[in-house]
């Protein structure tokens, strides 16, 4: 510390401005009805003589952290900042954080973890949490609606639960999963296969369902009783959603090569891999098998051939997360402004855009 420096403290503020030290506590705090002309005197001479409340004692008295919470799943050997999906959603819930000055806080969970939900809030380290990488499985939904019984504020992004009535905001996956097979189909190719992600994934069975629908429309299959019975063995894959599964499945579709004749896959991560493996076995994406991807990542513009794909607006669904939660008085204004938003109790759900590319072209039908 300087010679001759001196620590500013509330009594200071208060004598300068000439209130007592509880006023200049309630106007940092934001508590209780103050007069304006008050207000802008204790601010005044705060500004004055350099003082800057405490930002613990201000949570402690306000019974708030200031921070939001931003729950993600821990998988070694993930790298999952440089995925599409999560840098998008954290990109749009750290500006909308920032514009209503809040602070984030990462916190990461291993998948089946005890995860410790209400523990987050009862330690008052959030005021209000967005879960990302959910997955739908007896443990995690006896979580959830423990932390909706005890009335602690959460949002689900990219992910629903059936029959419960939790805050979500999500996209229309079935729709943009039945938009892209109808490309397909328009495009002439008939033997289509699916290369989808884990069941306990929402969105996974979302996509099924589109891609079901749009087959079953074109003749294609018959609605079985269960989801997806009724679609051939070799039509059907299944992928973890990452690049290594998409090359793996491209061997397994190889061997059904007479069978098939386009792949969609659930996200473009599994195309991109599937393009790969189908060039290392000596076939062409876009010449010999067309391929659609999922989520109109940043790596479906630069691959070769360019790879159509489903645009989901990830950005604007972890903005609007962060805004119900944080300003729920708001949430007509906020829905309102949000083009192609439908909302059906509590869960909010955006529209899909299919981007065709020449990965998708009908050269062989």
């Amino acid at each position: 510390m300087k010679e001759g420096a001196r620590i500013v403290t509330r009594k200071s503020v208060a004598e300068m401005a000439g209130v007592s030290e509880a006023t200049v506590s309630r106007v940092f705090n934001n508590v209780g009805p103050i007069r304006e002309e008050t207000r802008c005197k204790v601010l005044e001479a705060a500004d004055k003589l350099g003082y800057y409340p405490n930002a613990i004692a201000q949570s402690f008295a306000r019974r708030k952290s200031g921070n939001l919470g931003v729950i993600l799943p821990y998988v070694p050997k993930v790298h999952l900042f440089s995925t599409y999906y999560f840098s998008e959603i954290l990109n749009g819930i750290g500006e909308q954080v920032r514009e209503l000055r809040y602070d984030m806080l990462l916190i990461f969970r291993k998948p089946g973890d005890d995860n410790g939900y209400i523990e987050l809030f009862r330690s008052q380290k959030v005021d209000a949490c967005v879960l990302l990488g959910t997955t739908d499985t007896p443990k995690e939904r006896k979580s959830l609606k423990a932390l909706e019984e005890a009335g602690y504020p959460f949002c689900l992004v990219n992910q629903h639960f059936e029959g419960e009535h939790f805050l979500e905001v999500d996209a229309g996956h079935e729709r943009g999963a039945y938009e892209a097979v109808k490309h397909l189909l328009d495009e002439g190719f008939r033997k289509i296969a699916f290369l989808n992600g884990p069941a306990e994934y929402s969105n996974s069975t979302d996509r099924l369902r589109g891609y079901v629908r749009a087959m079953t429309e074109a003749g294609r299959i018959s609605q079985g009783e269960k989801l997806g019975r009724a679609v051939p063995p070799e039509w059907l894959d299944t992928g973890n959603y990452s690049r290594t599964s998409g090359y793996e499945a491209a061997s397994r579709f190889f061997h059904n090569r007479q069978q098939i004749d386009a792949v969609f896959a659930a996200n473009d991560r599994m195309a991109i891999g599937l393009m790969q493996g189908f060039r290392d076995l000596g076939i062409a994406p876009g010449r010999d098998i067309a391929i659609v991807g999922y989520d109109n990542s940043d790596g479906a513009r630069i691959t070769d051939p360019p790879l159509t794909s489903v645009d989901v607006p990830f950005y604007r669904m972890g903005a609007v997360a962060v805004r119900l939660l944080l300003q729920p008085d708001q949430e007509p204004e906020i829905l309102a402004s949000e083009q192609g938003t439908l909302y059906n109790g509590r869960r909010v759900q955006m529209e899909t855009k299919l981007v065709v590319r020449s990965s998708s072209k009908g050269n062989q039908a």
